[in-house]
């Protein structure tokens, strides 16, 4: 069951969401993190006070959280907008190493007759092309700010994310102090640790001293160069705690409801990577709870699922737009970078404590029964009710909606497509029976498990985790002949004579997944 004890801390959350932003950057997992670090030290020799620590803290952590927001113009200007933004680390975004940078990029990966009429298109005004998509990347990183519930301060911080301190920047051209405190040693930090990572730290300092004045305020760079190699993590240090020891408000833990709240948040994040995906997870997350309590799931199996919904396409953000808006069928490596996005989610979410259980689920989310799915193909016994309701729910939602290489579907179509992957073995019946149920569609219920009440149900699954009778009532607070009564009157429904048959049957039919690991 859970409780608030095993609810994680708010930073940790943050976190997790910065570690998809990493993603979205081509940068290692855990880059903003580090970032981070680097940022509060430089904060503490320049004597900021606590509250601008605090904001220091979570702009560098989040600063790029408008960069997915924008990905489909990037990759319409530049064609694998992740590559670009990765590469961008390198270079000084002034003068005419920055032209030749933008130039080298456009359309990039898209045929010459693709490149040269994108590029046509930008050097008509270019600056003002880009003016134009920075100041909606300033502008959504605000909103997405407020909406995840940071700070006033960090929302403002953000809206300065491009610009430089000697006003060359946009979208405002803000110049020296005009430019927050907090925004100009966020910058600093962020560039600093890619290139003290790639070329040590002489390499950023050298990067800091040649930006200095232009980029960079020549006060922070000069907090860093004093001493830099105390600012980064020593070999072995973990990022992740590290970071979150420093967090200003690192013993805050979420609530129940408060948890909720911004998950659904990030998955509204994750959701904006592609125009055609605008409000997909609040959707799947709605069915997919919907289902679990029409199939009489315990409630902590209900509200798993319901926040793996809303957190299943995080790892999307990993993989260019590029593939996403392809509107003709992608290539062999192409395709095999789509099928990735579920164990990126895993990747991030399994670092965030008390999000294991979401985490499975929601990286199960395109698996098949038959073993046709991805990213692990797990088959039958492998996956448990959740994962299937999820698989359901996904489906269903994604059909009805508009895709680059295909329309939106109806919901008699959807429905049909999803009985389509039933019959082939793809899809649980079950599942999608509830998940169409719930969205509307009658459907003749056929289950030989219909009879178990959610009670039976539930003392099956601990009967298949192997939890003896008195395990079970002193587990569920009910006397050891209730549980007997329970446990023969299911074994009649289900016609299994022993625990062996039963527990084989609670498998088959997803009411417990063979890695659960909650008994006890």
């Amino acid at each position: 069951m859970t409780t608030a004890a095993s609810l994680p801390r708010r930073v940790e959350v943050l976190a997790g969401l910065s570690v998809a932003i990493d993603l979205g950057l081509g940068q290692p997992a855990e880059h903003m993190l580090r970032s981070s670090v680097v940022a509060c030290g430089l904060a503490d020799r320049l004597g900021l006070d606590r509250e601008q620590r605090a904001t220091v803290y979570y702009t560098t952590l989040l600063m790029w959280i408008g960069c997915h927001a924008d990905s489909q113009e990037y990759a319409r200007w530049f064609g694998d907008d992740i590559s670009v933004r990765r590469d961008a680390y390198l270079v000084d975004w002034s003068g005419l190493p920055y032209l030749r940078f933008l130039l080298g990029n456009v359309a990039r990966g898209e045929p010459v007759a693709q490149r040269v009429r994108v590029l046509a298109t930008l050097m008509r005004d270019a600056r003002g092309q880009l003016a134009t998509l920075i100041h909606s990347h300033c502008s959504s990183a605000a909103a997405l700010a407020r909406h995840i519930g940071l700070s006033p301060e960090v929302e403002e911080a953000l809206t300065y994310t491009f610009e430089r301190y000697d006003g060359g920047g946009l979208p405002t051209g803000a110049s020296g102090d005009g430019i927050p405190i907090e925004m100009r040693v966020a910058q600093l930090a962020d560039v600093a640790e890619v290139h003290q990572r790639m070329y040590g730290v002489q390499g950023a300092v050298a990067m800091a001293r040649s930006r200095r004045g232009g980029h960079l305020d020549p006060a922070v760079v000069d907090a860093f160069v004093a001493d830099p190699e105390a600012l980064f993590a020593a070999a072995g240090d973990d990022p992740w705690e590290r970071a979150l020891s420093i967090a200003p408000d690192s013993e805050a833990r979420l609530d129940a409801a408060h948890l909720d709240t911004l998950l659904a948040a990030i998955g509204d994040f994750v959701d904006l990577k592609c125009p055609f995906t605008f409000g997909h997870s609040r959707s799947v997350a709605a069915l997919a709870e919907a289902a679990a309590v029409q199939l009489g799931l315990p409630h902590d199996d209900a509200t798993a699922v319901r926040r793996a919904g809303h957190l299943h396409d995080v790892g999307r953000i990993g993989v260019s737009n590029q593939i996403w808006s392809k509107p003709a069928p992608l290539t062999g490596s192409e395709w095999e970078r789509a099928r990735m996005h579920p164990y990126l989610t895993d990747r991030v979410l399994t670092r965030v404590p008390g999000l294991a259980q979401v985490a499975a689920i929601a990286r199960a989310h395109h698996e098949h029964l038959d073993g046709s799915g991805y990213p692990l193909a797990l088959a039958g016994a492998a996956l448990g009710r959740p994962e299937r309701l999820l698989a359901a729910a996904v489906a269903y939602q994604s059909a009805l909606e508009p895709r680059p290489y295909r329309e939106a579907l109806s919901g008699e179509a959807a429905a049909a497509r999803l009985e389509q992957r039933v019959a082939r073995g793809a899809l649980d019946a079950d599942s999608v029976g509830a998940v169409l149920a719930v969205a509307g569609h009658a459907r003749e219920r056929t289950r030989r498990h219909d009879a178990l009440t959610a009670r039976e149900a539930e003392i099956l699954g601990l009967v298949a985790r192997g939890q003896s009778n008195r395990e079970i009532a002193a587990r569920l607070v009910l006397s050891e002949k209730t549980v007997r009564n329970h446990v023969e009157r299911t074994y009649a429904k289900i016609g299994a004579t022993n625990r062996v048959g039963a527990s084989l049957y609670a498998l088959q039919h997803g009411l417990v997944a063979p890695t659960d690991g909650s008994a006890g």
